[in-house]
């Protein structure tokens, strides 16, 4: 829904200035795409006469407004995968990756893969998040196929950072391809609202001949997106096949930078995370998908200040809220005092902020003059909001809350719930076709 000037009144803003997030009560006046102004306005004059506001507004009657949500690892891939018949037993992760992963992502078309695109895209407007980190597979349709995935998402406003997931795994043909594809895309297709990083599966599905192959195309301006030590699996077969841990290999190969996603980090030791730091590489947690894999859980007290942490949800979901949750659930039950894991949350939601800026430098923060890229919570604070309670009212009512409204570059992508750019009913129709035929080929091989 495009509106060359828009009002959001009576909200409370969490605005981002330097390490702080800053709520005040007031309005948002957005002016085609930009923040053209915001004001300030008493909270207390609102109680009086919350309905009253300007001809045209749109009422906020008090809920919250964020910076967007950002998935930092997501494999939209993944969508059409409820439901599946799966046949062969899933006992531990690597027949997990057999026994589903692997089928599907060879299993996947042209139509397939965007109606994953189209179901993550509308999954990921109902939970806020405007930016996607995506690690694609398709291994039978890999030329072009990250193109699907670029134009699907641009069509509902969504920015996002894509790779392909290069693998040894079906021969050294398709690890080549998947390789030409993530520099193709890179090389070509990346504008204002998509960007490409070097997709890899992970270290005991690729060989030192492919990572060499790696290591020659990437440079200072794009960095790689892999699993990392997700399951005990990953480590051992990496030794058995090499002689080496993946981030051994990794630095090895001279692939970790700053501009790099390392996805889950399981089972890392202490001298990894030396090494991340050392080279300036993010973790990217996936906590829902560790526990539903059963591959154990992270051991936060292990991962120094200095390294860089995002969340993810490795294609489960779209809900980057209950990522969060989940971490300083995690930290609370690993013995964190609730300082050190409000700290945690703290430092996870700011270096989220930093690190989505190596890709897009306009990345908002609630201010002036900036894009309009926002949120709204279906949250309403029953105490008073300011920036020393911030992150009790985060953690405990507004990471629990739905979305309301979805603004990005302007445009309003989610009104009061409903998903304004496309019939809804339409397109889930479609996506079921799809879904069906997917359906058909487990039941049938």
């Amino acid at each position: 829904m495009k509106s060359k000037r828009t009002t959001i009144e009576n909200a409370w803003i969490c605005s981002v200035v330097a390490e702080e997030i800053i709520p005040f009560f007031g309005d948002i006046i957005v002016e085609r795409n930009r923040i053209q102004k915001i004001r300030p306005k008493n909270f207390s004059l609102f109680q009086k006469d919350p309905h009253k506001v300007g001809k045209d507004s749109i009422n906020a009657f008090g809920r919250v407004i964020t910076i967007p949500n950002v998935n930092f690892h997501d494999h939209i891939y993944s969508r059409l995968a409820k439901g599946l018949p799966t046949k062969n037993p899933m006992k531990n992760f690597q027949s997990i990756l057999k026994n589903l992963w692997w089928k599907l992502d060879s299993f996947l078309d042209e139509q397939m893969i965007e109606s994953s695109a189209k179901l993550a895209a509308i999954d990921s407007i109902k939970n806020g998040v405007t930016y996607i980190f995506d690690h694609h597979s398709s291994q039978n349709k890999i030329e072009d196929s990250l193109s699907i995935l670029k134009n699907t998402l641009k069509k509902f406003s969504i920015r996002s950072v894509l790779c392909f997931e290069t693998s040894d795994r079906n021969g050294v043909q398709n690890a080549i391809n998947g390789l030409n594809e993530n520099h193709n895309f890179f090389k070509n297709e990346i504008d204002d609202d998509t960007k490409a990083m070097l997709g890899l599966h992970a270290s005991f599905t690729l060989s030192d001949e492919i990572l060499l192959e790696a290591k020659k195309i990437l440079n200072e301006n794009w960095g790689i997106h892999i699993h990392v030590a997700e399951d005990l699996s990953d480590i051992n077969l990496s030794k058995e096949y090499t002689g080496k841990t993946p981030i051994q290999r990794l630095k090895k190969y001279k692939l970790l930078n700053d501009k790099s996603i390392l996805v889950h980090g399981t089972h890392l030791e202490q001298k990894d995370f030396l090494k991340i730091e050392e080279f300036g590489s993010a973790i990217a947690l996936c906590l829902d998908s560790n526990m539903n894999n059963s591959v154990g859980l992270i051991d936060l007290r292990k991962i120094s200040n200095a390294i860089t942490l995002l969340n993810g949800t490795d294609g489960m979901h779209s809900n980057v809220a209950k990522s969060f949750k989940q971490l300083f659930l995690l930290s609370r039950s690993q013995g964190f005092s609730f300082e050190e894991s409000f700290a945690l949350i703290k430092k996870v939601y700011f270096d989220q902020i930093g690190f989505v800026k190596k890709y897009f430098d306009d990345f908002p923060s609630l201010m002036e003059n900036e894009r309009a890229d926002f949120i709204v919570w279906d949250y309403f604070p029953p105490t008073p909001l300011s920036k020393e309670n911030f992150l009790s009212h985060f953690i405990y009512g507004i990471l629990e809350s739905k979305i309301s409204s979805v603004f990005q570059n302007g445009e309003i992508l989610l009104l009061n719930g409903n998903i304004t750019m496309i019939n809804e009913v339409d397109e889930q129709n479609e996506i079921y076709s799809s879904g069906e035929k997917l359906f058909n080929k487990f039941l049938n091989k």
